[in-house]
């Protein structure tokens, strides 16, 4: 049982670590992949989009922090499915449109979007008083976290042959990834659910939420200064 005690703990530290590194964008040698592609290739995108939300680290904290206190599936599946709404709109019609936004500006509010999570999990709005819909604020974060990659998207070479399928291949992939990260948190907090270090220690894991929000929050407006 002590294993389950530190699992999510150490995870959540993990996740914490990666945020110190760059904004969470297409690999190298996937984004390279994807400029080759000329037509539709549904299932390539579709793994591509499941790959990039299961190595997402910014979405995973996010997630971590939506569903920390969530007991009740449908109340997991309306929040996750408001998400899975914003990401996905924006996600489209940023590539297809070509609406485009600054990207670290955009990944500087994903990790704003993480510290609210974590900042609304410890109890901070009920302390200020601060009356917030949390139902409206996922979906819009969620926007958020669909533009983060949208613009990284964007600045492919992408063929526009085949490429409305491909982004719903690539956008089911997304959700297919999500789908398996969501799996493997609630597994991991249902185990830690069941000990006593649970009430114990949720304030200190949502500081550490917060602290990577913070870290990756800081580490892309110094980009955005600086590049």
């Amino acid at each position: 049982m002590r294993y389950y005690r530190l699992l999510l703990p150490a995870c959540l530290l993990y996740l914490m670590c990666m945020a110190s590194g760059a904004a969470h964008g297409v690999a190298v040698t996937d984004a390279s992949y994807i400029q080759t592609i000329q037509g539709v290739a549904f299932m390539p995108y579709l793994y591509l989009g499941a790959k990039h939300m299961v190595t997402g680290y910014d979405h995973i904290l996010f997630l971590a922090g939506v569903i920390f206190f969530l007991y009740r599936m449908k109340d997991v599946a309306l929040y996750v499915t408001l998400f899975a709404i914003g990401h996905s709109l924006t996600l489209m019609l940023g590539v297809l449109v070509g609406l485009h936004v600054n990207a670290y500006l955009v990944d500087a509010v994903i990790g704003l979007s993480v510290v609210y999570k974590a900042f609304e999990n410890m109890g901070g709005f009920k302390r200020l008083n601060w009356q917030l819909d949390t139902r409206l604020m996922v979906w819009g974060f969620g926007l958020a976290h669909g533009f983060g990659l949208s613009t990284k998207l964007q600045d492919l070479a992408l063929s526009r042959q085949g490429l409305i399928s491909n982004m719903i291949g690539f956008n089911l992939g997304v959700e297919l990834g999500q789908l398996m990260a969501l799996t493997v948190l609630l597994l991991l907090f249902n185990a830690w659910r069941h000990s006593r270090s649970f009430m114990q220690r949720a304030y200190q894991a949502n500081v550490l939420i917060m602290t990577a929000g913070f870290v990756l929050f800081g580490y892309q407006l110094t980009g955005f200064f600086t590049v």
